[in-house]
This record gives C-alpha cells, structure tokens and sequence, in this order.
C-alpha cells in the first residue's frame, strides 16, 4: 500500500480551497497531475506560526516551496502535467513563472499585505480568526512585516526607498504582467493546448485570491476586472477541479432548497407542538368559569335609601 501524501497549507474561503497563493499553487497542480494527496489545514494550529506553507509530508520527509513540491511529484512520484509540453513550452512556463515572480508577487504582496485599508478589513482579520491565541495578535503582523520587507529588497533599489515611492512601480509592472497573461491566454481555456500544466497551476494560484477576494480597495483587482478572459480562467479551473471542496459555494438552487427544507421542518415542529398544546388542553378538567357577585348599581343605591 502506498504512502500518504499529505499536504500542509492555509484553508479556503472566497469560494476557493485555499487563499494562500503557494498553497493554490500546489493543490491546482496535484489536481492537473492525479495526484493523491491528504489536505491538512494549518487553520487554528500553532504551525500558523512555526510553520512554512506549503508543507508536503511523504515518508518521514517534508518538502516545501511550490517548485521543489512540485518537482517532487513530477520526478519521485511520477505526476507529471507538463509531460506533453514541447522544450519551447516548457520554456515558456519557466519565463512565464519567473515573469510571475518577479512582476506580479510584489503588487499582490503590496494589495493584501500593505494596503492599509485591505489589510484592516480582509486580510488581518481572515488570518487572526484562523491563528488560536494569542497567535491571532501575531500572525497577520508578522506576515505583513515581512511581504513590506520583501517589496522594499526587491524593488527598493534607487531613487525609490520607501513603500510610497515604489508602490506606482510594482502597480504597473503587475497590471503589465496581467495583459501580457491575458493576451498569451486568448480565448483559450489552458495556456497550452487542451489539458492544464504547470503554467496554469501558477497562474491560477496567483490570479484567483486576487479574482475572488471581496477587497475594499484595489486598483489591480479593478484591471483584473477589463480582463474577462483571466477570470474565466480562474473560474473554469474552480468549476473543473475543485467543484466540491469545502471553500466553494453551494449552487443558488440546492441553497434554496436547503433552506425549504429547513424552514418546512421548523414549520413541523411548530405544528406538532401546537397539536400537542390543544390536546392537553382539551384532556383537562372542565370547570365553569367563577364569577364576581353583582354589585348594585348606583340607582338602586340611591332608590334604597330612605327620604
């Protein structure tokens, strides 16, 4: 029998299985290659802290990273999505991966980490309520320390050294990257060819949080919104390979039913004990009512008395 595979990273929500992009990164590809892994969320755990996501446990052995994750199953376990990519495709993925890296990470870091209205009103209290305490005081600020930290090595060079200065750079270097993905995607569902590989699994794990999270403020969110197909990316991806996963919402129709079905059986119960209320009431003892004794009224008083 062989061994579990089992995958560490950050739960779902927004409708997708995990909102962390690395952690995207990994289950997309797994899903594109068969390969079988167990999903353990890190979610109200003290690895919220301690540990490094992605986490992918095989045998005593841990790998982290997405790309060394990934090479682990496409050379060890035999899990290969971009085995029908030709060397120029597999090419390509590399200079579109690196592309990925180097002009799309810093604005992401920038929208959810740095931005200080999207940071108070999505991403510190997302992270705080899956962090136990006093974890949840922490995490979310050690993780925006270090996305801030991260902008200002990698695009802090002269004459821009502070985050002000930078953040028009890393904005439009992103929404660049983003129409050159766009215009390499076209009408097409995958990058390459019919069936999703590597390069889609990067792609989807940085493009959908930035798709489908609910951010107060975001001008890379709103050109992501002019770029249809992007977001029909994202989305056939989600309704493809992860239709059932706990993050992404029931259809409206089973929603409603649900709720039908909930609200005729509270209506049931109601029934049943009003039932009961009027048999219980109609079993008991019988009694006529008592009545006060009359009292006279004021003209008899006054004919009564005498002259």
């Amino acid at each position: 029998m062989a061994a579990t595979m089992e995958l560490r990273c950050w739960g779902g929500d927004w409708g997708l299985p995990s909102v962390h992009t690395e952690s995207l990164i990994v289950l997309a590809y797994a899903k594109f290659s068969g390969a079988t892994i167990t999903v353990t969320p890190i979610d109200w755990t003290w690895k919220t802290l301690t540990g490094t996501v992605p986490e992918l446990v095989y045998q005593g052995s841990t790998i982290t990273e997405p790309a060394q994750i990934l090479n682990f199953l496409r050379k060890q376990q035999r899990f290969n999505a971009d085995y029908e990519l030709s060397a120029r495709q597999g090419a390509d993925t590399m200079a579109y991966i690196a592309l990925l890296e180097e002009k799309l990470r810093p604005a992401l870091l920038h929208t959810f980490w740095v931005d200080a209205e999207n940071y108070a009103n999505l991403t510190r209290p997302w992270f705080a309520s899956r962090s136990p305490f006093p974890l949840n005081f922490l995490v979310p600020g050690r993780h925006a320390n270090t996305a801030l930290s991260r902008i200002l090595l990698t695009k802090g060079e002269s004459p821009l050294h502070t985050i002000t200065e930078v953040e028009g750079k890393i904005y439009s270097e992103a929404k660049e990257c983003l129409n050159l993905l766009s215009h390499r995607l076209g009408t097409a569902y995958y990058f390459f060819g019919n069936t999703p590989c590597s390069l889609d699994a990067f792609v989807f794990g940085f493009v959908a949080p930035l798709h489908k999270a609910s951010l107060p403020s975001s001008p890379l969110q709103s050109h992501l919104r002019q770029l249809d197909n992007l977001q029909r990316f994202c989305d056939h991806i989600l309704n493809a390979h992860f239709s059932s996963h706990p993050g992404s919402p029931q259809p409206v129709q089973e929603t409603v039913d649900a709720n039908l079905q909930k609200l005729t059986q509270l209506v049931n119960k109601e029934s049943n004990l009003i039932e009961k209320m009027d048999d219980n009431l109609r079993s008991s003892p019988q009694h006529k009512p008592l009545r006060a004794d009359p009292r006279p009224s004021l003209g008899n008083d006054k004919s009564s008395t005498p002259a």
